[in-house]
């Protein structure tokens, strides 16, 4: 029991070895500006079966210089099983790249941001996959049992509408989190990007000026949208607005005296990826600079690679020899059990030598003693 309960703990210490510093993928984007605090806003109801959580996130668009705010909501998942692992801001080499999303049968790292509604910086507690079918945690997404049945109850300690943490990106002053062993083996598996609807919702978001920071203080009129937008006309349709915003007008009207304007500017990103800004007002860093970042990077995930697969071999290693030695132990423990079993055999057989060795002997002179 000693012997397996010393394995289990080596085991458990190796395994911790081979958890990476960070894990950096996917980085298309650097600027100088940390995104805005995420803002407080509530989740609308779910359309129906199948729809899953895509939470908001901060955009940037280097023609304007600012962020501006892409409603969470809810998306049809591209095949029944994948789930959504959110993007994220990452600090790193003085400044702030972004990690596009992606689609995949796991969640993988987020920078452990807590988007709230079941993303809390780690995994997705709002539901899970089931021979087709999602279920629902009523505990933490807005469901109508009217309209979705496969729901259930599981109280967390996650953070609905982020009220507690706001910070909106990892590293530097933001989230300091680091990829667990799970997220990093999801980060391998294979992936789909952001659906159509996705992309569409993305670029809507970014025509309206009422969007970017700079003209809702942090706190956008639109936060929130049951189905993704389709065009710029509705957008604001049924629409949740952040804690604090402004009135659309009132958004509206402090983008143009801003001159914020996007739609006189051709979308320049996409949700996968976010392509590089443009250098305007100091903010967005310099093509040169960007490239050599994603070179270095590149290089920091091959370096990150080849300590895992060392660690993976050593690791492996020691398991062979600890079960050799676990071997070569119960080995010797049956031989001592075997020659206890054999020691009061040997000594009862010495015990019957003698008798049988030395039979009674005749008295001195032989014959029969005389009779009386």
């Amino acid at each position: 029991m000693r012997i397996k309960r010393t394995l289990a703990a080596l085991v458990l210490v190796f395994s911790a070895m081979l958890v990476p510093s960070i894990a950096r993928a996917g980085v298309f984007i650097s600027i100088n500006i940390a995104p805005p605090p995420l803002p407080i806003y509530t989740q609308p109801v779910c359309p129906g079966d199948g729809y899953i959580w895509t939470p908001g996130y901060w955009a940037w668009d280097g023609d304007i210089g600012d962020y501006y705010w892409v409603p969470g909501t809810w998306i049809v998942a591209p095949q029944p099983g994948y789930l959504w692992t959110p993007g994220y801001w990452g600090y790193e080499g003085g400044g702030y790249g972004w990690h596009g999303g992606y689609w995949g049968l796991h969640i993988g790292f987020y920078g452990g941001v807590n988007y709230g509604y079941g993303y809390g910086g780690r995994g997705y507690e709002g539901g899970y996959w089931n021979s087709g079918h999602f279920f629902y945690n009523r505990a933490i997404t807005n469901v109508n049992v009217t309209n979705v049945h496969n729901v259930y109850v599981h109280n967390t300690t996650i953070i609905n509408n982020t009220t507690i943490n706001r910070v909106s990106y990892n590293g530097g002053n933001g989230v300091q989190a680091r990829p667990a062993a799970g997220e990093l083996a999801a980060q391998r598996e294979q992936h789909l990007q952001a659906t159509h609807e996705q992309q569409q919702h993305f670029q809507v978001a970014r025509q309206n000026p009422g969007q970017f920071s700079r003209a809702n203080n942090g706190n956008p009129p639109a936060a929130a949208l049951a189905r993704p937008a389709n065009n710029v006309q509705n957008f604001h349709q049924n629409a949740i607005a952040a804690h604090n915003a402004p009135t659309v007008e009132q958004a509206r009207a402090n983008a143009q005296r801003l001159n914020i304007n996007p739609q006189a500017h051709p979308a320049n990103q996409n949700l996968g990826n976010q392509n590089r800004a443009n250098v305007q007002n100091g903010n967005a860093r310099p093509q040169q600079q960007v490239n050599q970042q994603q070179q270095q990077h590149q290089i920091n995930e091959q370096q990150q690679q080849r300590q895992v697969n060392q660690q993976q071999q050593q690791h492996q290693l020691n398991q062979e020899r600890q079960q050799q030695q676990v071997n070569q132990q119960h080995q010797q423990q049956q031989m001592n059990e075997q020659r206890q079993q054999q020691a009061p055999r040997e000594q009862q057989q010495q015990q019957q030598r003698p008798a049988q060795e030395h039979p009674q002997e005749h008295p001195q002179g032989g014959g029969e003693h005389p009779r009386r």
